[in-house]
């Protein structure tokens, strides 16, 4: 996150970086660096033109945090050198520089929001908007990479603060790990730049150690976890101390230059920045950087830095703030308002044209106007009365649109309303025609609308820690016991058991992991362990239950080429219940979309052709289980596939959306597909 540097920031620790001959005397440290603006400069295009164009990471974000550590550690150092490290007028910089921008921009983007974004969009946009206000994005979204039903968000028009959050956090810590270094250095009688060097070499380390295991057990956490970006700082820091140390020539200080450069354009085209950073492959854009900066100024007309000093290249520094906070929600806007998943060449000089524009005016009308403001000169704490001043239009437009939204999203289906039948409209004994009426549930509660039980009780197993066992209230001794197991294409089927559950006082408990289906293999995702052992604790724990019967797919990956199947998976899972006597109900899995059918409904509206697809194309007049090798006597098949199809798998279905994204069903239509699911079972297990 290019946030602007402090005051006096762009200061050299020593004279290791000012030009001169080789073997003569280097001169006096430079108070200013150009080349680091220039740097900005280049990483923030980078991170703006990979994003629009080539839809990738560019490794940018990484530079940033590198030249924050390597001109925060420099200002603290020299602070302590000199005594005292200033928290109270320091942090208060940080709030005039780091502030106006970002909360302008949040304040604008949750307006647009209103206006531009679909409906089913808003929740998770204002989540974020808050968790961006308090510079904790970066957690929220590491929360969501790890809660399966929350990936399927789309991308956030402030996704983007993960990074100002995470440097946010950094300028608050930073500064008291030097002063305690700095305490210790002074009571142990030692040199404060040694102490303080060594402090960061383990810093360094035990953050990159972190960061590369992290990364390779679960990357999207390791992507937003603070702790896994910690050592870029501390190397952007080592490089500050170290700095004054170096005396290149100057030949090699010209390849050094531009090797840095030439490694940060191409690194997001070499590496897959999403999908393997941070870890050690962040080396790549972080070690690039700093060539760039032990570079320093060459007073070549040959050196990379006459390029990143030029007046150009500083003026877009000087907007790489605002520009990275605005191209990102500007792309996101764009994208919506022409309903496109891509961008074109024109469309994205045109997000880019729009984005440095609003930049600009945000830099001189803003952000420059407020740091070169008397704001906390005159009162010790008047910059942070600004702050929160400046917080609080965030906060009430938020906190408007929440309210608002709340009160919006409010909805629950009535079985009985014969406006809204759903999935009783294709019940053989329904009226062939329903006349057309408002679509429930409402948009805006689409992304809320899973299926569940509330008031469940939960135990983690003693055989797995990951495996979680709820189980449903009863009045008194429950009739029937019902283990439901499985991904969430079994906590969809939570909505149509519950009915059952309060009619006929039966005990519902469901174990539930996100893609991974009751098997004895991995079946979503090959050779994940985690579902593998989940799998074989879950079969445990039923046999030790002994329910009245197990809940379950029959088949998955419905999708159009009519690549459905039953894994042999599944039936070893069935045969071992059939051996402990356990009666299985196995229902076929409902469709997958390549795109999602709420979404085109609210778009295009329900009548829409291409917002469903023809049912041959995604069932065979046979379910696979039927072709399935041993399966054992006691389970019973539930095909449910002519209440979610006819000719067409569409998107709409007695007036009542089927899905709330590209493949699970929303609970308001499950709640409607409970009367068969009760009669089906019911004459399944002869209840």
């Amino acid at each position: 996150m290019p946030a602007p540097p402090p005051a006096d920031a762009t200061a050299t620790t020593g004279p290791g970086t000012s030009p001169g001959a080789p073997g003569s005397p280097a001169p006096a440290p430079r108070k200013y660096r150009p080349e680091l603006q220039g740097l900005r400069a280049l990483a923030a295009a980078l991170v703006v033109v990979y994003h629009v164009w080539l839809g990738r990471v560019s490794g940018g974000v990484d530079v940033f945090f590198l030249i924050s550590g390597f001109l925060i550690t420099g200002q603290l150092f020299r602070a302590a050198g000199r005594g005292r490290i200033g928290f109270r007028p320091m942090w208060g910089r940080m709030i005039k520089r780091l502030f106006p921008a970002a909360l302008t921009v949040l304040v604008v983007v949750a307006g647009a929001s209103i206006v531009l974004l679909p409906q089913d969009r808003w929740f998770q946009t204002i989540k974020e908007i808050f968790a961006s206000a308090f510079y904790v994005e970066n957690w929220r979204l590491a929360a969501d990479s790890t809660d399966y039903f929350a990936q399927h968000n789309t991308a956030s028009v402030v996704q983007h603060y993960w990074s100002l959050s995470i440097q946010g956090q950094f300028y608050l810590v930073w500064p008291l790990l030097v002063a305690l270094v700095a305490f210790v250095a002074a009571r142990a009688r030692r040199s404060l730049r040694g102490t303080l060097f060594v402090t960061l070499v383990l810093v360094f380390a035990a953050s990159l150690a972190y960061s590369v295991h992290l990364t390779a057990t679960d990357q999207p956490l390791a992507y937003f976890d603070s702790f896994t970006r910690v050592w870029e700082f501390a190397l952007g820091g080592l490089l500050a101390l170290g700095i004054d140390a170096v005396t290149l020539p100057r030949p090699v200080r010209l390849v050094c230059g531009w090797l840095g450069v030439a490694g940060l354009v191409i690194c997001g085209i070499v590496l897959e920045v999403g999908s393997v950073f941070p870890g050690y492959a962040a080396l790549w854009p972080t070690l690039a950087a700093g060539l760039v900066i032990l570079a320093g100024a060459t007073e070549s007309r040959w050196g990379v830095d006459r390029i990143l000093a030029s007046r150009p290249f500083e003026y877009l520094g000087d907007l790489s703030y605002a520009l990275y906070l605005w191209h990102w929600p500007v792309l996101i806007f764009y994208l919506v308002a022409r309903d496109r998943e891509k961008i074109g060449l024109a469309g994205g000089a045109f997000v880019i044209g729009v984005s440095v524009l609003l930049a600009a005016l945000t830099y001189h009308l803003v952000e420059n106007p407020v740091r070169l403001s008397a704001i906390g000169a005159r009162t010790r704490w008047g910059a942070y009365r600004f702050g929160v001043l400046a917080l609080l239009p965030v906060v009430v437009v938020a906190g408007t649109w929440q309210v608002v939204s709340t009160k919006k999203a409010d909805f629950a289906i009535d079985l009985d309303d014969p406006a809204h039948p759903g999935a009783q409209a294709r019940a053989p004994e329904a009226p062939k025609r329903v006349t057309p009426s408002t679509v429930v549930p409402p948009m805006i509660a689409i992304p809320n609308d899973w299926g569940g039980i509330a008031n469940a009780t939960c135990v983690k197993s003693a055989r797995n820690q990951s495996l979680e066992m709820c189980t449903s209230k009863t009045t008194g001794t429950p009739a029937k016991r019902i283990v439901a197991v499985g991904d969430s294409h079994v906590q969809q089927y939570l909505a149509a058991l519950k009915p059952l559950a309060e009619q006929h006082n039966y005990q519902i408990t469901f174990m539930l992991k996100g893609a991974c289906p009751f098997s004895t293999t991995s079946d979503a995702m090959p050779g994940d362990k985690g579902c593998t052992d989940w799998n074989a604790a879950a079969a445990q724990e039923i046999v030790a239950l002994r329910p009245d019967a197990v809940f379950t797919l029959a088949s998955r990956d419905v999708r159009a080429g009519l690549t459905e199947q039953t894994p042999p998976g599944f039936v070893e899972q069935w045969r071992a219940l059939d051996r402990a006597g356990i009666p299985v109900v196995a229902v076929r899995d409902s469709p997958r979309f390549d795109f999602s059918p709420a979404a085109c409904v609210e778009s295009r509206g329900r009548k829409a052709p291409e917002c469903g697809v023809r049912r041959d194309r995604l069932f065979a007049p046979a379910p696979p289980y039927h072709k399935a090798a041993d399966v054992p006597a006691n389970v019973s098949f539930l095909d449910f596939s002519d209440y979610f199809c006819g000719t067409v798998c569409g998107p709409v279905v007695g007036n009542v959306l089927v899905y709330m994204d590209d493949n699970h069903v929303t609970a308001t239509f499950m709640t409607t597909l409970s009367p068969a699911l009760d009669q089906a079972m019911t004459a399944a297990l002869g209840w």
